[in-house]
């Protein structure tokens, strides 16, 4: 039911809970270049919201810090951001260097690429994990002439391609250490850095959306990166007023069951998060945990039945498909009253839905589409960005 990109969502999320804060260093010496050069200027990235990365600059390089979660420990891994030709500093030993400016990336995910699109720098991504779930034109107009290569995925990566393309950064969606020393080794001794973008593991939009920071601190775009996550920040709040001022608060459900569970988003995740803003009741916003509640249909079935909405329902596009999946979903009420609307209006020709993609930097085009859905008198009757609803 459920493309790779949203299968993260649903079982990774619900047993790890983050635990560490990122606020900017207060013995930062000076700012580090936007405009995707070499040289430093004055601007630098300050993280709000992500809780998995941070970005200390000085003098004449930077140094990333991200949570590293293997088991039940929690690590931070160190590395150090160096202008070619740069010398490290010798306060600073042994940490893995990145040259900066990246100019190639390999990436596992669908929302990297949606990080790195947002960053301006989708054209530098030479391989991604699977070629399946894409939707970026310009990333499958690379993949048409060649440009990008398939690198396969976090269990069975391509070492030997991998260490041929010998990309500035390969952006892993799991702990480097999470598989073993193996070929994360190899990799290492080769100069391929690994780095574990985690943005699903944030428990907010904009927390999730901010890892764009961690890109353009990358390729020294923070001055760009900066203003475009500002315009997002800001419009993102004056939707979440709106919603929070709504008479109503339309009740919801979320997906459809999976192999006997139903999963539905824990209180404390990010999509509880966007559910609050935009003003809808959630049966289920008061309960732990980051990740997913696993449920059976008998469990979900009483709040169906009288819900308003019914959201997020994974590939099926349309009531007839659903009644085929179980006829039991006729019963439910936005069945009936035909308030279904699922996240799959950017879906292209092969299947690959950008709301799993350009969605993460863009948080709120999905409070946008969220509000119009359920309270349609509170914004302009512009057209849904992400969403359709179900005929």
């Amino acid at each position: 039911m459920y493309k790779n990109s949203s299968l993260r969502f649903l079982f990774p999320l619900a047993v790890i809970l983050l635990i560490s804060s990122c606020g900017q260093s207060g013995q930062n010496k000076s700012a580090v270049a936007g405009s995707d050069s070499s040289n430093f200027s004055s601007a630098k990235a300050i993280i709000k919201y992500a809780k998995g990365f941070r970005i200390d600059y000085y003098d004449h390089y930077k140094i990333v810090s991200l949570l590293n979660r293997v088991g039940d420990k929690t690590d931070t891994l160190h590395y150090l951001l160096l202008p070619e030709g740069g010398t490290p500093p010798p306060d600073h030993p042994g940490l893995p260097v990145i040259t900066i400016p990246v100019k190639s990336l390999v990436v596992m995910s669908s929302s990297h690429v949606g990080l790195a699109e947002f960053v301006g720098v989708a054209d530098r991504i030479i391989g991604l994990g699977s070629m399946k779930y894409i939707n970026s034109p310009a990333v499958r107009q690379r993949i048409k002439t060649g440009a990008v290569k398939e690198v396969g995925l976090d269990n069975d990566v391509n070492t030997e391609l991998l260490v041929a393309m010998h990309p500035g950064a390969f952006l892993t969606m799991s702990n480097p250490d999470a598989a073993g020393v193996g070929k994360n080794k190899t990799l290492a001794e080769a100069g391929v850095p690994l780095l574990p973008v985690s943005e699903w593991l944030e428990t907010t939009p904009l927390g999730r959306a901010e890892w764009v920071k961690l890109i353009a601190a990358l390729v020294n775009r923070e001055d760009i990166v900066n203003a475009k996550f500002d315009s997002v920040e800001q419009e993102y709040k004056k939707l979440a007023a709106i919603g929070a001022a709504s008479a109503t608060h339309p009740s919801v459900i979320i997906g459809m069951p999976y192999k006997g569970s139903w999963f539905m988003p824990a209180g404390e995740s990010y999509m509880v998060q966007l559910l609050n803003d935009a003003g809808a009741g959630y049966h289920w916003k008061d309960t732990k945990g980051t990740g997913s509640l696993s449920m059976n249909f008998e469990t979900v079935a009483p709040v169906a039945l009288k819900a308003d909405y019914w959201l997020n329902i994974g590939t099926v596009d349309s009531k007839k498909e659903i009644a085929g999946r179980d006829a039991r979903f006729t019963q439910f009420a936005p069945f009936v009253k035909g308030t279904i609307y699922n996240n799959t209006r950017r879906t292209n020709d092969i299947g690959s839905n950008d709301y799993w993609e350009s969605g993460t930097a863009n948080p709120q085009l999905i409070l946008a589409d969220l509000i119009r859905i359920m309270h349609p008198d509170l914004l302009p009757k512009d057209s849904l960005y992400y969403y359709k609803q179900l005929k």
